[in-house]
C-alpha cells in the first residue's frame, strides 16, 4: 500500500531538471512552435493555442540547453507554479521562459508514470511547501524542485498505474479530437452559407447574374473550383437567392434577406446573478444546483462540468430565480474574459449562472444552432470586442449584445440548417458527456492509485464498467 512505498526526493529517484533559455526568440511566422505557459492546458500541450513560431537558427540555439523528449514533463515555475504538461511522442518544439523539463532515467520512476506522479496530491503538497511568494508572481526555484519528496511505488505498480490512467487519457484525447472535428464541420457550414454566401454566389454564376465588385474575388475563387465546386441538391440550392442587394449596415447581402438583431430572435435575453454570501450561509439545504462561471467554459466553448460549483436549491429558486437556465440557452461571457460562447446541455438544464454570463433563449428551437454559430463567428466576436467598456472589469452590456446584427435568411433556410446540423450537435453532446465521465473517473482514480488506496484490478474493473 501507499504507506509502504519508498519516499524519495526527485533527484534521488533519477528525475533530472533541465532548465530553459531565459529569453524569448522573435516570431518568425513559420517554423517550430515555441511553447510557453499559455499553451499548457490540463496536463497537455495545446499546439492550437497560437504559439509563436521560430526559425531553424533559433531552434538550434534553444534546444542546446533543453530539447523536449517523449515522456518529459514540462513544469511551470511562475504564473501557475506547479502546473505540468506531458510531452507526447513525435512532436518538435522549444521551451518558453519560466518553464523547465523534468526527465526520468527510468531507474526508480517509469518515464510513462512521471506525468501522473507530478499530478497527485503529494505533488501539490510539495509545491505549496516550496512555493516562494513574490510581489507579482509566486514561483518555484530550480534548485529546490529536485528536493521534492514523493512516495514512489514499485516499478511494476507504476507501469500498471500509467497504463490505467493513460488509457483513460487516450480516450479523453480521442473524444477531444472528435469534438473539434464535429465543431469544425458545423462552423464551416455556417460560414459558407451565412457569412461567405457561397450558395448565393454559385447561383449567381450559374444564372449569369451580375456580382458586386466587392464580391468579385470570392466569385473568382468559386468559379475557379470548376467541377470541384460541389453544387447543393436542388431542394437546398433553391432556398438561396441568385442576387445581392446593398445594405448600409452590412454591405452586399443576399437579396431578400433581412437585417435584424439578436434580440429579435430571443424569447429571453438576460444574465446571471451572483448570490449574496448571507443567502448561501443561511441556506438550510445542501448545495446541489450547478452554478456556472466563465472559468467553467473554455475558449472552444466546452463546459468543464467537473469544475462547476454547486449552490443550494433554495437560493437557486429564490434570489437567483431570474437566471435559471434551460437546455438550449446560449451562454455568452460579457465580463472579464469576453466572448466565450456555448450552449446549455441537457445535463445543465435548471442550472444557474453568475453575472459575467449572459444567456440568450431563442424564440424557436430551430434558431438555436444558428444563433450559437453567429455569436461564435469572427465578425460578431470582432464587433463585440469593439464595444467592450473598460471599467474595473472589462464588460459588454446586455443592450449591446441584444443589438448585434443578424441576417435573417428566412424560416425555410434556417429550418433546413437546423435539421442538417442538429445531428452533428447530438454527437457533440454525446462526446462531451462521455468525456466528462472519463475525466471524473481519471481524476478520482489518480490520487487513490498513487496512494495505494485502490489497487489495479479494482481500477481496471471501474474502467471496464464505464466502457459498457
Amino acid at each position: 500500500m501507499g504507506s509502504e512505498w519508498e519516499i524519495l526526493q526527485l533527484k534521488d529517484a533519477g528525475v533530472t531538471l533541465i532548465d530553459c533559455v531565459h529569453k524569448t526568440p522573435p516570431d518568425a511566422g513559420k517554423g517550430v512552435p515555441y511553447i510557453a505557459i499559455p499553451q499548457m492546458k490540463e496536463g497537455r500541450i495545446d499546439f492550437s493555442a497560437n504559439p509563436r513560431l521560430i526559425n531553424n537558427e533559433h531552434y538550434i540555439e534553444w534546444t542546446k540547453k533543453a530539447k523536449p523528449q517523449h515522456n518529459d514533463i514540462i513544469l511551470s515555475r511562475r504564473c501557475n507554479p506547479g502546473e505540468t504538461a506531458y510531452v507526447p511522442p513525435e512532436v518538435e518544439f522549444v521551451l518558453g521562459q519560466n518553464l523547465v523539463l523534468l526527465r526520468s532515467d527510468g531507474s526508480k520512476v517509469q518515464p510513462s508514470f512521471l506525468r501522473w506522479l507530478l499530478s497527485g496530491p503529494d505533488w501539490w503538497e510539495q509545491v505549496g511547501k516550496f512555493l516562494n511568494a513574490g510581489a507579482v508572481f509566486d514561483s518555484l526555484k530550480c534548485a529546490e524542485i529536485p528536493k521534492f519528496e514523493l512516495p514512489i511505488p514499485p516499478l511494476p505498480e507504476q507501469k500498471a498505474i500509467a497504463h490505467v490512467l493513460g488509457s483513460l487519457d487516450d480516450r479523453i484525447e480521442l473524444n477531444r479530437r472528435m469534438d473539434e472535428t464535429l465543431e469544425a464541420m458545423a462552423q464551416a457550414l455556417f460560414k459558407s452559407w451565412f457569412v461567405d454566401f457561397d450558395p448565393v454566389i454559385d447561383n449567381a454564376l450559374a444564372g449569369g447574374k451580375e456580382i458586386p465588385e466587392e464580391l468579385s474575388e470570392k466569385a473568382q475563387v468559386r468559379a475557379a473550383l470548376g467541377d470541384k465546386r460541389r453544387p447543393l441538391p436542388e431542394e437546398i440550392r433553391t432556398l438561396f437567392p441568385d442576387e445581392f442587394t446593398y445594405s448600409c449596415e452590412m454591405g452586399w447581402i443576399p437579396k431578400g434577406w433581412q437585417l435584424k438583431t439578436v434580440s429579435a430572435f430571443a424569447e429571453k435575453l438576460s444574465k446571471g446573478t451572483t448570490p449574496r454570501k448571507a443567502d448561501i450561509a443561511n441556506a438550510q439545504d445542501a448545495p446541489d444546483v450547478p452554478f456556472l462561471k466563465v472559468k467553467n467554459i473554455d475558449e472552444k466553448g466546452i463546459i468543464k462540468i467537473e469544475t462547476i460549483e454547486l449552490i443550494p436549491r433554495s437560493v437557486h429558486e429564490g434570489s437567483l430565480k431570474r437566471s435559471m437556465l434551460k437546455e438550449g440557452d446560449i451562454l455568452f461571457s460579457i465580463a472579464g474574459t469576453i466572448g466565450r460562447t456555448t450552449i446549455v446541455p441537457i445535463e445543465l438544464h435548471d442550472a444557474n449562472a453568475n453575472q459575467a454570463l449572459a444567456f440568450v433563449r431563442p424564440r424557436k428551437k430551430n434558431k438555436t444552432y444558428f444563433l450559437l454559430q453567429l455569436l461564435r463567428s469572427e465578425s460578431i466576436q470582432n464587433l463585440v470586442s469593439s464595444r467592450i467598456v473598460q471599467a474595473v472589469q472589462a464588460n459588454v452590456s446586455l443592450t449591446e449584445l441584444g443589438s448585434l446584427p443578424v441576417l435573417d435568411s428566412g424560416e425555410p433556410l434556417i429550418n433546413f440548417y437546423h435539421e442538417h446540423i442538429v445531428g452533428v450537435y447530438k454527437k457533440i453532446f454525446h462526446v462531451r458527456t462521455g468525456s466528462a465521465h472519463l475525466i471524473k473517473l481519471r481524476d478520482t482514480l489518480l490520487p487513490k492509485l498513487l496512494s495505494g488506496e485502490i489497487r489495479i484490478p479494482d481500477a481496471e474493473k471501474m474502467v471496464k464498467e464505464l466502457a459498457l
